[in-house]
């Protein structure tokens, strides 16, 4: 089970080509993204090229679903996600949106097109958000 704001693991180190299948061409030697990173659904600038500092550290993220058919199933399923940019200050994305409060996190999505969540943000910790490798595009 994967704690609601469990202690920040140690900085990860840019992941190696075996460990990290399709992540290595995004991250430069100092731990940054080297593309920018952007919305799957429609395309929309997230963050600039090194703007955030690659993580890996076990988080909880709703599937990501559209509204009708998220509020159809009445919430429910999700993924364990392990791959994330960490992103020290709010002011850094380009186009982020944060959902209500869920007991004391804030869940990421795309700001044009509301996909998501593309991200994690613990209240506990203002200066740590987390967008998924996974639930992001990079150009």
């Amino acid at each position: 089970m994967v704690a609601a704001c469990a202690p920040m693991e140690p900085p990860a180190r840019p992941p190696s080509p075996a460990a990290a299948p399709g992540s290595a061409e995004l991250v430069c030697a100092q731990g940054r993204n080297l593309k920018a990173v952007l919305c799957q659904r429609c395309g929309s600038r997230v963050l600039l090229p090194g703007a955030a500092t690659f993580a890996r550290r076990e988080l909880l993220l709703p599937a990501m679903r559209k509204k009708a058919a998220a509020a159809a199933a009445g919430g429910g399923g999700g993924d364990v996600l392990r791959e994330h940019w960490l992103v020290r200050d709010m002011f850094s994305f380009e186009n982020v949106g944060f959902t209500r409060d869920v007991g004391n996190v804030k869940f990421l999505v795309c700001a044009d097109c509301e996909a998501g969540p593309i991200g994690w943000h613990c209240l506990d910790d203002k200066d740590s958000f987390y967008v998924a490798l996974e639930r992001v595009a990079h150009e």
